[in-house]
């Protein structure tokens, strides 16, 4: 193999120079072309593979493929071969080539800022380095999501709850439905997206975050704060984008099956597979089912954990080829059935039962594509349907809906020496309709246009603009516009690796009538809407961060102060009247005064060969509108902790084990409409993980032991979640600012055949 250097300014002149009358020689009536030649070039960095880089000579062209390498048939002469890729700074090579002559050239790509903040959560341009965005992205990698896969194999709400600057909350007490916060702002502000699409509809609801089981995820990213201006009004808190698992050249099969002691089992199974050895085409399909027994742990007569049952189908279909084209299909389907409230026999303080259950039935398909246009340019498509029907019980009340979303979108990347583009338009239709409560039912119908562009001022300076304009059915013209800036230091000195972002921006949120108090009570309380303005935020955020190597490992630092200001915030407040099953009502009102929200987190990661440690903390505090005092009063928003700090220790050996420790401790919290404490206590959560990596006749199975909330801390232990009479809503229990569970334990095993 001939490694050739890059071409300096001066010997590239000189080749253009040259170029024509060296092209002239060759004779231009001939019976029959010249034996074409072949170049085979390899495209690295730091001798790590690229691919998806483009290289070209002329009209012809090629992309790499996973291990760098294209190959190009070209006419015998003199050529100029440029190498290309978004995040890396191009390349030319200088060369002739012979009739018939089998050239192999490498070429050395450096790294360049160039990232779009929407590849980072977008499954059709995830190739882009996390690391070169002007904004922030954390990412759960493929060995914490291993880990948690562990923990908690039907779901990913540990996953989440145990990043640093989200807290999954429940907003559901009876069935154990849950919202992600990010950075103190309510779980109905976060997008949620599978591999880029919305699969779970635009607004998730409290109980599609239990709904996702973990086995089949390569990794999470998180972006913190908003990201409307490339994903709209629902992504006003952030976005969490869960990627999927790819097939790889061999065959995988992994099944895991669990049991914990509150009486639940897991089942989950995956396959990935080529279709066809050297195929371009893959596929994976993951299959689960999920039991859960309904538990009352302090003996009240309420289940403080909801049984459950789940069935979980999802497939889906890859293709990759070496012309830049790709292909993600998939198809899901979801069916839950979830009880919960007063054991059978039993009643509540006010001597009545009441039951509380949710019949889930999902299905939803998505189709994502790419392909190269006019050779360096990256055109994607994205398009996905969801529906969702529910059957709701809240005591003698039942409720049915169904919602639905369409979505497609269409966009273009491109590099135009320092500026990076990327620009599209989007459609989204979102649907609700109830069956028995009149009056909320809404038909929004959303095309958008979308803009961004990075410019790469400097090695050390990278600037970036984004805006976005949706086109409501119902709120009008909206518009989300951001800027960001990444600083960053080269690979040699002392900050070496070190980077500083800012980032700050505005967005929107049209209102629906779902908000964490109608999650636990249902429409039938609620006052039908009436104009409600739409929600508006502007934020931004500023993070300094990098590596710092020292005789005992290396050392990961980053801080981040961020603030936010939420205005015409919807809330809900209780009216004087009754609904017939004897439940006081609410209405929907847009807050006359701002939520403030600032914050700063800190994050501090140490690793050392198989060692490593992990802490983090975070301080949040947020005030809004006090509906109850009303006027100017400002209160503390509810279940915001102050304080917030992890500790996580674990050591692997390959192949061998794995050993964890968890240390949570969470402050105090304000909360709301709890007759027995205006204030939570703080608590500390331990955990222990244990696991063992044999070799078995049937494949090689990990086998591992999970220990959940060591010290035993209750909510309940302090306080009865059950509130003395119905309150606001006619909901039963109090809001859940602790653990519900208790101490337990799970073990399962997890094989690889």
């Amino acid at each position: 193999m001939t490694r050739i250097s890059p071409t300096p300014p001066a010997a590239l002149l000189a080749v253009l120079l040259f170029a024509v009358p060296l092209r002239s020689q060759v004779p231009t009536s001939v019976s029959a072309p010249a034996p074409a030649a072949t170049l085979r070039t390899r495209v690295l960095q730091h001798d790590v593979p690229i691919e998806a880089a483009l290289v070209r000579s002329g009209r012809v062209g090629r992309p790499t493929d996973a291990d760098g390498r294209a190959t190009l048939h070209l006419v015998p002469g003199t050529h100029l071969v440029i190498v290309t890729r978004i995040g890396f700074t191009p390349d030319t090579v200088a060369l002739t080539l012979a009739q018939r002559q089998d050239t192999s050239i490498v070429v050395q790509l450096e790294a360049r800022s160039t990232e779009l903040e929407s590849v980072v959560v977008s499954a059709t341009r995830a190739e882009r380095r996390v690391e070169d965005t002007p904004i922030r992205v954390e990412v759960v990698d493929e060995e914490e999501v291993a880990e948690k896969v562990a923990m908690t194999p039907g779901d990913v709400s540990m996953l989440l709850n145990e990043t640093s600057g989200l807290r999954v909350q429940t907003t559901s007490p009876g069935l154990g439905g849950a919202g992600v916060r990010i950075q103190g702002l309510r779980g109905r502000y976060t997008l949620m997206l599978a591999d880029g699409l919305p699969l779970y509809g635009g607004q998730a609801g409290g109980l599609g975050l239990l709904q996702i089981p973990p086995l089949d995820l390569a990794r999470v990213e998180v972006i913190k704060g908003g990201a409307s201006a490339l994903y709209g009004s629902n992504a006003l808190g952030g976005v969490v984008n869960f990627i999927s698992r790819r097939p790889t050249e061999v065959t995988t099969r992994e099944l895991l099956l669990n049991q914990t002691t509150r009486g639940g089992t897991d089942a989950v199974f995956f396959v990935g597979s080529p279709l066809r050895a050297g195929s371009p085409w893959g596929a994976t399909l993951l299959a689960s089912t999920h039991h859960q027994r309904e538990n009352d742990i302090d003996g009240d007569g309420w289940a403080d954990m909801p049984g459950y049952q789940r069935g979980v189908v999802r497939p889906r279909l890859f293709y990759s080829d070496d012309r830049g084209r790709s292909l993600f299909a998939t198809v899901g389907v979801t069916a839950e059935n979830r009880d919960g409230g007063t054991l059978d026999g039993r009643t509540g303080p006010d001597g009545r039962s009441f039951r509380e259950g949710l019949r889930t039935r999902r299905g939803d398909v998505g189709l994502s594509g790419r392909m190269l246009v006019g050779g360096r340019d990256v055109l994607s498509v994205r398009a996905s349907a969801t529906e969702q029907r529910h059957a709701h019980e809240f005591g003698s009340v039942e409720e049915h809906d169904t919602h639905r979303t369409a979505f497609a979108e269409v966009s273009i990347a491109a590099a135009r020496g320092p500026m990076t583009w990327v620009g599209g338009a989007a459609f989204q239709s979102e649907r609700y309709h109830n069956t028995d409560v009149s009056g909320f039912s809404y038909d929004y119908r959303v095309p958008a246009s979308f803009v961004q562009a990075d410019f790469d001022a400097a090695p050390w300076l990278v600037l970036s603009a984004s805006g976005r304009v949706d086109w409501h059915s119902e709120h009008g013209t909206l518009v989300s516009p951001r800027a960001s800036m990444l600083l960053r230091r080269g690979e040699q000195g002392a900050l070496a690796g070190w980077t500083a972002r800012a980032s700050a921006g505005g967005g929107t949120f049209a209102p629906t009538p779902f908000t964490e108090e109608t999650e636990a009570t249902g429409l039938t309380p609620l006052r039908p809407i009436a104009a409600l303005a739409v929600e508006r935020a502007f934020g931004g955020s500023f993070d300094v961060g990098g590596p710092v190597n020292t005789a005992f490992g290396r050392i990961e630092l980053n801080g981040t102060l961020f603030g936010s200001r939420l205005t015409d915030a919807v809330t809900a407040r209780e009216l004087g009247t009754s609904t017939p099953s004897g439940a006081r009502q609410l209405e929907l009102v847009n807050a006359p005064l701002s939520t403030h929200t600032w914050g700063v987190e800190g994050l501090v990661r140490y690793l050392h060969e198989s060692f490593r440690v992990t802490g983090t903390y975070a301080f949040t505090h947020a005030t809004e509108w006090d509906e109850f005092l009303g006027g100017s009063a400002r209160r503390d928003v509810p279940l915001i902790p102050r304080h917030a700090v992890g500790v996580v220790a674990s050591v692997e050996k390959e192949d061998a084990h794995r050993l964890g420790l968890e240390f949570y401790y969470t402050g105090r919290q304000a909360l709301k409409d709890n007759p027995y404490r205006g204030e939570s206590r703080p608590y500390l959560v331990v955990g222990a993980l244990a696991e063992r990596i044999v070799q078995t006749p049937f494949g090689r199975a990990r086998i591992f032991l999970n220990a959940e909330n060591l010290l035993d801390v209750r909510q309940t232990r302090v306080d009865s979640l059950l509130l003395p009479s119905p309150g606001m809503g006619g909901r039963r229990t109090t809001d859940v600012w602790s653990l519900l569970e208790g101490r337990s334990l799970n073990a399962g095993v997890r094989l690889k055949f």
